[in-house]
């Protein structure tokens, strides 16, 4: 097969690459693509390649008609639209897939060069992680070597030349496309991010709807990276807060919605002590307003192009949606204090309980009351009394605990005893309120894993988390984690929730179990990089940038300018350069050129490897007795005598003054 493939005809050739270069391009979005679209885009390539091999004919234009409406309808099928990202990326993979089934001339590989590159860019609609830079990168350099290749002349030229001078053009491309990437205008995505799909998946959602989910799959993308300026708290202190949930409705938990007036509704009320945390963190787009950032952070985070403000319950929100990479600096304090520290009306919406649900969480709070030990306690008692009985009730923490039915809390308390945070910290939260004490659900991220490769603190979906928050007389609000009753080791160091490894990481895992961890720490680091220096290069990055050049209050002009002048350098650095290479370019050739210059002048039709000789023999044939046109031959045969014979008495200065000396003829006879 190697040895047929390789004595192909050209076409096929260039056909097989072109088409093995279009497979590349379309892989990344097969995972996103209707299967229905991968298989057609998979069927037609391969039935291209054996057309290519086997040297068939083309189809028909009607075959083409008819996967092409049978596409457009099953796009309409998959999305009811034609219109918008995912249908339109769908439709181009078609398009691509289809011309190469009426590729007959060079016209028709332009178009699908062009839809390749059009293709390729689509790829980075859903991603832009390092690793789609790198494959589009790869697509780009096979889609050059296919476009140079189609320019060559006939023969059969070797693909590796065409990819040495696509890889010269991208190259020499590459210094035009870091200025433009340094100082073009910063302009959103035409095409929006994928809405939020959270739910079954761990990571933060903006409602919490418990025991509707009958299983939980651990997203291991990394939610944010934390560069701590000295010394971080300790893994179990690392609650980084999100939002928090104040209104149950039986079924699903929500922000606050009072129906106080505003004077009696709580403030924030935040009391620091202890020493400060001063830390960095760059933000995973989420498509949410949440800033998220450890408890508690009473002064404003440090963010551009935000403006963020903070709720009462100490929840950082920004203006807008978090829809790109994002990056800001943060002071908080692991010892604080917030909320009223007396009795106040707000504090009501924190006991209200849903009528109709949990009968038997209300009768376990009454029985608790009525017991002699708890008649008489005070808040602290009470939540190491529902702390013990998480403790010793034989209650366990599992990603799988099946779909719960009405009374959520009833069925963990006394059926399944088993759940995941979220059923924990809700359940203890109802518990709290039957026992009229006001309490509350906090959601976010707990602990996080140090990077050794850059010391970076990297936080995932998987350590998304949910514990509660209770009010205690003279205290205000006061953390509890119920889940660390029930599992220690989920908010400490040494029993982090990992997701399912895979048969590549288990294999690694097997021979080397460090090098798989080292292997992942060192593609983060990379993969941060990226983020910082090239995701995260906004707006205001620019103007730092503009203030760095000497701006003092740089704007959108004068970064126009700074544009426009690295353009006229860059042309005039062109000039100068094809002026230079004029000047040293062979003077021999130059003479010679200008001599079949002066020919062409005269009316005589002189190609451009036409040599001495040739020309002198052309010239001698016409008329030999023309003193002008022999005075010419015998210049042109000295002028070769000088290039190829060593003891030519004629210096090239004498050969270039005799040039400007002989007499051409205005017309040759």
């Amino acid at each position: 097969m190697l040895q047929r493939l390789t004595h192909l005809p050209r076409e096929a050739r260039d056909t097989l690459f072109l088409l093995a270069v279009i497979a590349w391009v379309i892989l990344p979005q097969v995972e996103r693509l209707p299967l229905w679209c991968s298989a057609m885009a998979a069927v037609v390539l391969l039935w291209r390649s054996q057309m290519a091999v086997q040297g068939q004919p083309l189809p028909s234009r009607w075959w083409l008609l008819g996967l092409l409406a049978l596409a457009s309808a099953a796009t309409w099928w998959s999305y009811r639209t034609l219109l918008g990202r995912d249908a339109g990326v769908t439709l181009i993979v078609v398009l691509l897939t289809l011309k190469t089934l009426e590729m007959r001339a060079r016209r028709d590989a332009f178009v699908i060069f062009f839809l390749g590159f059009f293709t390729m860019l689509s790829n980075f609609f859903f991603s832009q992680s390092l690793l789609t830079a790198a494959a589009m990168l790869v697509a780009l350099l096979g889609l050059l070597t296919a476009l140079v290749n189609s320019h060559m002349p006939v023969g059969r030229p070797p693909l590796l030349q065409a990819a040495k001078t696509a890889g010269w053009m991208a190259l020499l491309g590459a210094p035009i496309m870091a200025v433009l990437f340094m100082l073009f205008p910063r302009i959103a995505p035409l095409w929006g991010l994928p809405g939020d799909a959270m739910s079954g998946r761990s990571g933060l959602s903006g409602q919490m709807q418990v025991g509707s989910i009958a299983s939980l799959a651990l997203d291991d993308s990394i939610a944010m990276r934390i560069r701590f300026d000295g010394p971080p708290p300790a893994q179990s202190d690392l609650y980084f807060r999100g939002p928090v949930f104040s209104s149950f409705d039986g079924k699903e938990w929500r922000a606050l919605r009072s129906a106080f007036p505003t004077r009696y509704q709580l403030a924030a009320d935040v009391t620091v002590q202890g020493p400060p945390v001063n830390y960095q963190v760059t933000l995973a787009a989420n498509n949410r307003p949440w800033l998220i950032v450890l408890d508690a952070t009473p002064t404003k985070p440090e963010i551009v192009g935000y403006t963020p403000s903070m709720a009462p319950d100490l929840q950082w929100l920004t203006d807008q949606p978090m829809a790109d990479l994002v990056r800001y600096r943060a002071t908080s304090y692991p010892q604080f204090r917030h909320g009223p520290t007396r009795l106040a009306v707000g504090l009501q919406d924190y006991v209200d309980l849903p009528s109709g649900f949990n009968p038997r969480t209300l009768q376990l709070a009454a029985e608790m009351r009525r017991s002699p030990e708890l008649a008489r306690a005070g808040t602290p008692q009470l939540i190491e009394s529902v702390m013990q009985r998480l403790r010793t009730g034989g209650y366990e923490y599992t990603l799988e605990p099946g779909v719960y039915g009405t009374h959520t809390a009833d069925e963990f308390w006394f059926d399944r005893k088993a759940g995941f945070c979220e059923h924990i910290a809700s359940s203890f939260v109802l518990l709290m309120r039957a026992l009229d004490v006001p309490a509350r659900v906090v959601t976010g991220y707990q602990g996080g894993q140090v990077n050794n490769v850059d010391g970076l603190w990297t936080v995932r979906q998987s350590d998304a988390h949910a514990w509660a928050e209770v009010w205690v007389a003279g205290q205000g609000w006061v953390r509890v984690d119920p889940t660390s009753a029930v599992s220690p080791g989920r908010t400490g160091s040494f029993a982090r929730l990992q997701p399912p490894q895979n048969v590549f990481t288990q294999a690694l895992n097997t021979v080397s179990p460090g090098f798989a961890i080292n292997l992942r720490a060192m593609w983060e680091a990379a993969n941060n990089r990226w983020n910082q220096w090239v995701l995260n290069y906004s707006q205001s990055r620019q103007m730092d940038l503009l203030r760095k050049l000497g701006f003092d209050a740089p704007s959108w002009e004068d970064l126009s300018y700074v544009l426009i002048a690295l353009i006229v350098l860059a042309s005039s650095a062109g000039a100068v350069w094809t002026l230079w290479e004029r000047y040293h370019q062979d003077p021999w050739l130059r003479l010679l050129h200008r001599a079949q210059a002066r020919l062409r002048k005269a009316g005589w039709t002189v190609d451009a490897q036409d040599t001495p000789r040739q020309l002198a023999t052309r010239l001698q044939a016409l008329g030999t007795h023309s003193t002008d046109t022999a005075a010419l031959a015998a210049w042109l045969l000295r002028l070769e005598a000088w290039r190829y014979a060593p003891q030519a008495p004629a210096t090239l200065a004498t050969l270039r003054r005799e040039c400007r000396q002989l007499p051409w003829p205005l017309r040759l006879p």
